[in-house]
């Protein structure tokens, strides 16, 4: 069923907020007890909330691969992280939006390869990671070096971007800010965009992803506020190592670093939040709501000290679990203040921007749309959702229930998310729980025999001992 506005007739505009490492459990809509996100809570009132959203691929590369694809991470070939690879894909959603009529502009993060690859979009105004391409600055650094005369750099060219005990507020202009400078471009595009044509515009934020350098004045709101503990489980033992690098994946951090780390991470969230709504303003006096969604989507979470891990790439719920809203137009009969908990997986919403384009969806895109969802949260979707990340994890879970597999050594969790949603409680040899565990091991064993070149399962049982790449083969370039 493709969407329209209120009229019936026209195309819709999609405007998609996509920032990156941004946790399923930071809005205040959710009941969060520290970080405040009152525009994003209110897009949630006026649209639907999905509580059970996951990332297919907890990194920043493979989980855009699959959303652009609507592929699983397998079948795009990146199930880890890996720089440096061409993005060589013959169908990507923001192609064929294009190609059936939408102008489709993107400002922000792609982390394409080659840097400047604009795969689909139209117009591409890009901030990227310094370490990126050092020899092709992004249009952020440019802009950057030229209204502060070189005299203001972006924290990420002397931070490096898995710093996450380091704290380095922005003290100078907000207008420098690249949250604000994303923004900023995205009205400007907005203000010239060809108004003969629908549009796609798809708003890439580097944060809340370290470095954790949120603008001061946001910083210091959170100076006060309490923090409850992170949640620490009783299989987590084993993390509890001294930390002896700025940018841990796991152990124990000094308390004041990590309570710093923390604040610093809510208060970037709650700078973006105005950002969005800085956005949701301009659309409002522009009158565009009447036909333009608003979907917002992280990439992947940031585990934040949890269970004393930290980043992302394993399949615990702060690495895994994303935030993800959609608001429809203003005045179509479409859900508004509800809250879907069918399981979603990113790739999801490539599927749904063509459906809501009234475009086509091809062969070889194996997401699930999202529009009967949003028009009936309680609509059937997807059973469970599978997760994984080279070289070694593998997850299923429906957000009730969680299997989690580590292939090389043959650890196994089992957690009842329903009652235990901060995975403090292993079940996974309690013998009450043997038969809910079998099941999901079975589910897994039947998506990963599809892969006999991995060697995970002989269609019969998870083979232990073995890893799977980052990158299939067949995508990395030829000598």
């Amino acid at each position: 069923m493709a969407a329209s506005g209120s009229g019936g007739t026209a195309p819709p505009n999609i405007i998609f907020i996509f920032p990156d490492q941004w946790r399923g459990d930071c809005l205040s809509f959710l009941g969060h007890p520290t970080v405040e996100t009152p525009f994003l809570d209110q897009m949630a009132h006026e649209g639907v909330c999905f509580t059970n959203a996951f990332t297919p691929c907890p990194s920043c590369i493979a989980a855009r691969a699959a959303l652009m694809t609507g592929m699983t991470p397998s079948e795009a070939g990146r199930m880890g992280y890996r720089d440096g690879v061409p993005w060589n894909y013959q169908v990507l959603f923001p192609q064929l939006l294009r190609d059936h009529g939408y102008q489709t502009m993107c400002v922000g993060k792609t982390h394409f390869h080659p840097t400047r690859a604009h795969l689909g979009f139209e117009e591409l105004e890009l901030y990227e990671m310094p370490y990126q391409d050092w020899n092709q600055p992004s249009d952020y650094h440019l802009w950057l070096r030229e209204k502060s005369n070189g005299l203001i750099r972006d924290t990420a060219l002397d931070l490096d971007s898995n710093s996450m005990s380091v704290v380095h507020p922005w003290a100078h202009s907000e207008e420098l800010h690249p949250n604000t400078w994303n923004i900023t471009r995205g009205i400007e595009l907005l203000e010239r965009h060809d108004p003969t044509r629908p549009f796609f515009l798809q708003l890439s934020f580097h944060r809340p992803h370290p470095p954790l350098d949120p603008v001061l004045s946001y910083f210091e709101r959170y100076l006060q506020k309490e923090l409850p503990k992170p949640p620490i489980g009783d299989w987590a033992t084993d993390n509890a190592q001294p930390v002896k690098t700025v940018y841990p994946g796991m152990g124990i951090i000094p308390a004041a670093q990590l309570d710093r780390a923390r604040r610093a991470y809510y208060a970037q969230i709650s700078h973006l939040d105005y950002q969005i709504g800085r956005l949701i303003r301009h659309l409002r006096g522009r009158k565009m709501l009447a036909n333009t969604w608003l979907v917002f989507a992280a990439d992947h979470g940031e585990l934040l000290g949890d269970h004393h891990l930290y980043r992302k790439a394993n399949a615990f719920q702060g690495s895994m679990q994303i935030p993800l809203i959609v608001r429809p137009p203003v005045g179509d009969q479409w859900a508004q203040d509800r809250i879907c908990e069918q399981p979603t997986v990113l790739q999801d919403l490539a599927p749904t921007f063509l459906e809501l384009a009234g475009v086509p969806k091809p062969e070889q895109m194996s997401a699930q749309s999202l529009c009967p969802q949003l028009q009936d949260p309680a609509a059937p979707g997807r059973e469970f959702i599978h997760s994984e990340h080279a070289p070694a994890w593998q997850c299923v879970t429906d957000g009730r229930e969680k299997f989690i597999w580590h292939t090389l050594s043959d650890r196994r969790w089992f957690f009842d998310l329903s009652t235990d949603p901060q995975e403090k409680i292993d079940l996974s040899a309690d013998p009450g729980h043997r038969v809910r565990l079998a099941w999901w091991e079975k589910r897994l064993v039947d998506i990963l025999s599809a892969r006999p070149a991995d060697g995970l399962s002989d269609g019969k049982n998870l083979l232990p001992g073995n890893s799977f790449p980052a990158v299939r083969e067949e995508l990395l370039p030829k000598c």
